[in-house]
């Protein structure tokens, strides 16, 4: 989440990209085996995301839970809004507990540090941003995501200036720390399923960085009390 932009200084974002090389999209199935299980529940997932939305007014914006993310959140009057239900290893119970088979697959997957249902308006657009750093990566999972007249997914997830469209069931592992931008180009609500994900495969130094960056966030998330 966006607390990692109040602990990572510029200098440690260079760090890792002058020692980390990778594109913007990364094989799942070696730096994130467990994806499968994610997309292979995409049914059950998708079908708590929408009784969760069927409140959709209680579920706050971005910036209310991260008033950093103003710029990318309330930047056009149109809703992005978020329920978080693990926040760098702190669980939101509550919110858990509205999500079972969702629930169950997180307290089974150790590298997932935070995970997050994804609300866009119709028409909302998400400006252009990037990522604090490159020890996590980006899960994404299209649960409930509206087509446009040709039949293709109507959300465009545009990274590194090449567009993805991520359709139901289909999911992408991808280095938010790319400039990236996200449309959804239909006048339906957008339902997807954001993980972040522990980074395998690194220098060990990186490694052990990461790990205290990582307890650092989730100590200051329950310090806030964010749920």
């Amino acid at each position: 989440m966006s607390l990692l932009y109040d602990l990572s200084a510029n200098a440690v974002r260079r760090l890792y990209d002058t020692r980390i090389d990778t594109p913007p999209v990364l094989d799942a199935g070696f730096y994130f085996p467990d994806a499968a299980r994610f997309a292979g529940a995409w049914q059950a997932i998708r079908d708590e995301a929408l009784a969760v939305a069927a409140r959709m007014q209680s579920i706050p914006r971005f910036h209310e839970v991260m008033p950093a993310q103003m710029p990318i959140s309330g930047n056009d009057g149109k809703d992005w809004r978020v329920y978080i239900l693990k926040v760098y290893g702190t669980n939101i119970d509550k919110h858990l507990a509205a999500c079972p088979m969702l629930a169950q697959l997180l307290a089974s997957t150790p590298d997932v540090l935070s995970a997050t249902l994804s609300f866009l308006a119709p028409r909302k657009h998400i400006p252009r941003h990037r990522g604090p750093f490159r020890g996590v990566l980006r899960y994404q999972l299209g649960l409930s995501v509206p087509v446009d007249m040709e039949g293709r997914p109507a959300a465009v997830l545009l990274l590194n200036d090449h567009e993805h469209r991520i359709g139901n069931g289909e999911h992408l592992l991808w280095d938010d720390t790319y400039p990236h931008e996200v449309w959804n180009h239909s006048d339906e609500m957008r339902a997807a399923l954001l993980l972040d994900v522990r980074r395998r495969h690194m220098p060990m130094d990186l490694r052990l960085l990461s790990s205290a960056l990582i307890a650092s966030v989730g100590m200051v998330a329950r310090w806030r009390g964010i749920d």
